[in-house]
């Protein structure tokens, strides 16, 4: 069968030539556009040019950037060619850049700007298999002693020259692409040892491109997608490429930390998110709701059970509203609700697929009450992303959704939840036995997650079973449901919850340090810098309060018990967190021995 990646551009430049394909932030306010027509030209030079460079079916090539345009070229570029890209994230290290380098034999690697030009220039020579980097950034110089370095610029306009012999060639092998190819490699956090390339083969993207258009019938060419979790994400990658094949504009945002004000310019229909999105919008929304006067926070808490009643009790489970609370919901709607949308840029909101960590049923159940329709979802690497997600009514918060069609889900040993289907990897590259290790011996794929399937068929996640700790009392703990609920407060940054091998549980906690100088201000608590914060008994007394609160309806032996309060985040470079923000929980521990320590005398 035809892949749909490989001909996914033409065949859009077939459909609407003149179509804009993406745009990309350029500066604050300013976005430049490409039509298909275009689009597709400048894949299939960045083909010719990478067939002249001597690119092989099969060969991979690395991608070290943040998402870019010059990102989705290549990736089609190299389909054309049946190669493999392998996407690394922005915030590698030099270390880790260099081990998927090694792991996968990548010959030709590509850099973003002038950070991630030195770590792969640096690596010439190091790395057996490299030889050539390839560079996005038109501001990076690019050294004349440097012989095996070119930029994006120069290598389109080598395949805009290139022979008839060369683009027959591309378009033989483009013409010869089969479902069994790879067509990515995608390599895990590694929260607990080295990343591993889940190998996706293009039939897996062939089934869940389809599954996606046959399941969300609620979207169209007429919607918009904003592009800001990274492209080496698979979440972001499926969900990017979706958007592609279904002819809906792609808004390409490359950086991160701008997110707020490329939301508000863009004004997307979609946009996929992590959870820590929607808490920190939830923290800002809740902290000017508690500064609001005395009438209009009358206003907004009477807006917000008019809201929850129409579309949790109604509009969720697909039924009409009665005709009194649906009058009372237009005029709250368009006296509040409205105004929250809007000053948060997703008044034009269609669908919010949200993923990749536990999210709050109390922050889900806010966003839907507002109108901001949330669809919770769950998936990996391993599975190209989805494998459920909330269908478009009957949906239970709480869960994350029903499977997909086509995508099968029954539960193992330890309550593990097992996967089966078109969408599940082919193996790990390199690694037969931790392939092994990853299916069941009637070839389901055992996700490390643990859960239960509930009456309706949806699922209900608990916990990571690598995280499930046990105290010394033999009680087990599901640290990421306590950090979830410690989560929605506007004064919690990042949480890391103790307790493995402890006699109670305990936590470190990062304030959101903008929030909490402006409570220390507000209460006239003196300091000077956020270490003065953290060490003040005033504020860890405020903390303590908020924490008891928070873990209401926690069974006893659940409870923190202590806590220590940091000045400073988790962070990657330090190895804290994955490319994903995932806890690197053996890294925290050792990290912070002393101060766990501290809690335990």
């Amino acid at each position: 069968m035809a892949n749909i990646l490989t001909n996914l551009a033409a065949e859009r430049r077939r459909i609407s030539p003149d179509k804009t394909a993406y745009r990309f932030r350029t500066a604050p306010g300013q976005w430049s556009e490409r039509r298909w027509a275009d689009f597709s030209a400048d894949i299939d030079h960045a083909a010719y040019a990478l067939e002249t460079l001597g690119l092989k079916p099969s060969e991979m090539i690395a991608v070290f950037s943040a998402n870019c345009p010059q990102m989705l070229i290549t990736d089609f570029a190299a389909y054309r060619n049946r190669a493999v890209p392998v996407a690394l994230y922005a915030t590698s290290s030099p270390e880790q850049v260099e081990y998927i380098i090694n792991d996968s034999g990548a010959r030709i690697a590509f850099a973003g700007d002038r950070k991630q030009y030195d770590t792969l220039h640096s690596l010439v020579g190091k790395c057996p298999t490299l030889e050539r980097v390839i560079v996005y950034g038109d501001d990076v110089e690019i050294p004349a002693s440097d012989k095996s370095s070119m930029t994006f610029a120069s290598l389109l306009a080598l395949g805009a020259a290139a022979s008839e012999m060369c683009r027959q060639e591309v378009d033989r092998r483009t013409a010869e692409a089969a479902d069994t190819d790879l067509a990515t490699l995608i390599y895990t956090s590694g929260t607990t040892g080295e990343p591993k390339g889940a190998m996706l083969p293009h039939s897996c993207f062939n089934a869940c491109l389809k599954i996606h258009r046959d399941y969300l019938t609620m979207l169209s060419e007429a919607d918009r997608s904003l592009s800001f979790l990274p492209l080496s994400h698979i979440f972001e990658k499926a969900w990017t490429y979706f958007c592609l094949y279904r002819g809906i504009l792609v808004d390409i945002n490359p950086n991160p930390k701008e997110i707020q004000d490329a939301i508000k310019e863009v004004r997307p229909t979609v946009m996929c998110s992590v959870p820590r999105f929607w808490e920190k919008a939830y923290a800002a929304i809740q902290d000017k709701m508690s500064r609001a006067s005395g009438f209009r926070k009358k206003m907004i808490l009477k807006a917000l059970r008019v809201g929850a009643e129409r579309n949790l009790r109604y509009k969720r489970l697909g039924k009409r509203a009665p005709m009194l609370l649906e009058l009372q919901y237009r005029f709250f709607d368009s006296k509040v609700l409205s105004t929250i949308r809007r000053a948060m840029g997703v008044e034009n909101g269609n669908i919010f697929p949200t993923a990749g960590a536990p999210l709050s049923a109390n922050i889900v159940e806010f966003f839907l009450s507002i109108g901001v329709n949330i669809v919770i979802g769950y998936g990996l690497s391993e599975t190209t992303a989805t494998v459920s997600c909330y269908p478009e009514v009957d949906y239970q918060v709480g869960t994350v959704g029903t499977p997909i069609p086509h995508v099968k889900v029954r539960i193992g040993e330890q309550n593990e939840i097992q996967v089966s289907g078109p969408t599940v990897m082919s193996g790990y590259y390199n690694r037969p036995e931790d392939t092994a290790k990853a299916f069941t011996p009637d070839g389901w794929f055992r996700t490390g997650d643990a859960g239960y399937i509930d009456s309706e068929g949806a699922i209900v996640l608990t916990e990571r079973i690598k995280d499930l700790f046990k105290t010394s009392n033999g009680k087990y703990i599901a640290p990421q449901a306590i950090e979830s609920r410690l989560g929605e407060d506007r004064y919690i940054e990042q949480v890391a919850v103790i307790g493995d091998n402890r006699k109670y549980v305990s936590a470190i906690i990062i304030p959101a340090f903008e929030a909490l100088k402006e409570y220390a201000r507000r209460h006239q608590i003196s300091f000077r810098s956020v270490e003065d914060l953290v060490n003040n008994s005033e504020i860890r007394k405020f903390f303590a309060e908020r924490i008891e609160r928070l873990q209401r309806g926690l069974a006893g032996f659940e409870k923190i018990k202590r806590f220590t309060l940091l000045p400073r985040e988790f962070t990657i470079e330090n190895g804290e967190l994955t490319n994903t923000l995932k806890l690197r929980r053996p890294v925290i521990n050792n990290h912070y021995a002393q101060v766990i320590e501290a809690m335990y005398c």
